[in-house]
C-alpha cells in the first residue's frame, strides 16, 4: 500500500496536484467546485484527479451532483503524513 501512495503522490506528474487535494479533503469534505476554487485550478483537472483518487479508493464521494469528497475509511493517514512532510509540505 505505501508504494501505491508514494506513486500516487510523488512518483507521477500530477502528484502534486493529488497532495493538494488529499490535504484539502482531509481537513473537511469538499465538492470539486469548491476544490477547483480554493487550489486555484481548473475544474476538470480537478475531477481527473479525484478520478485518480477514488479509482485507488483513497476517496469517496457522496452524492452525484456537486458531491462532497472524503478520504476513505481506509485511508493510510500516517504514510500521507510521512509523504506530506517530505513532498508536499513546502509546496501546499
Amino acid at each position: 500500500m505505501k508504494h501505491l501512495y508514494w506513486y500516487l503522490f510523488a512518483g507521477t506528474r500530477g502528484g502534486m496536484t493529488r497532495i493538494k487535494i488529499v490535504h484539502e479533503i482531509e481537513h473537511e469534505p469538499i465538492n470539486a467546485n469548491r476544490l477547483a476554487e480554493k487550489l486555484q485550478l481548473d475544474y476538470k483537472t480537478v475531477r481527473h484527479h479525484l478520478k485518480v483518487l477514488m479509482k485507488n479508493r483513497l476517496i469517496i464521494a457522496e452524492g452525484y451532483y456537486g458531491a462532497n469528497y472524503f478520504v476513505a475509511p481506509e485511508f493510510n493517514k500516517l504514510v500521507f503524513s510521512e509523504i506530506w512532510e517530505k513532498v508536499g509540505k513546502n509546496h501546499g
